[in-house]
C-alpha cells in the first residue's frame, strides 16, 4: 500500500486529464462503430458474422490506440486501463453499429 501511495505522490492523477482521455476514446469508438456498421452493411454480413466483424474491429481499434496514442503505456493515461481502454464503450457503440449496419445493408440489398 505504501508503494502505491508513493507512486501517486510522485505521479499524481489529474482528473481533468483522465476525463479528457476517456472522452477521446469514447469519440473514437463512436466514430469507428458507425464506420464498422457501414462496412458490414456494404459487405452484406448477416447474423453472427456481423457481430464478430464488430468485435474484431473494436479490438483492432483498441490495439491501435494502445500502440499509437498510448505508446504501450496505458497506465500513464488511464486510471483503470483495462476497463477504459480495452472494454469501455464496447456495448455503447453497439447500438450505433447495428443502426448503420441495418441501414446500409438495406440500401445495398434493396
Amino acid at each position: 500500500m505504501a508503494t502505491q501511495e508513493r507512486e501517486l505522490a510522485i505521479n499524481p492523477i489529474v482528473t481533468e486529464s483522465v476525463q479528457h482521455n476517456t472522452q477521446i476514446i469514447s469519440n473514437i469508438r463512436s466514430l469507428t462503430s458507425s464506420l464498422f456498421g457501414i462496412a458490414s452493411g456494404i459487405l452484406g454480413l448477416e447474423s453472427y458474422s456481423g457481430f464478430i466483424f464488430y468485435l474484431l474491429g473494436t479490438l483492432l481499434v483498441s490495439v491501435l490506440v494502445w500502440v499509437l496514442l498510448c505508446r504501450r503505456d496505458q497506465g500513464s493515461y488511464f486510471q483503470s486501463p483495462v476497463a477504459e481502454l480495452w472494454g469501455g464503450d464496447v456495448l455503447g457503440g453497439l447500438s450505433s453499429f447495428v443502426l448503420t449496419w441495418t441501414l446500409f445493408y438495406g440500401l445495398v440489398r434493396a
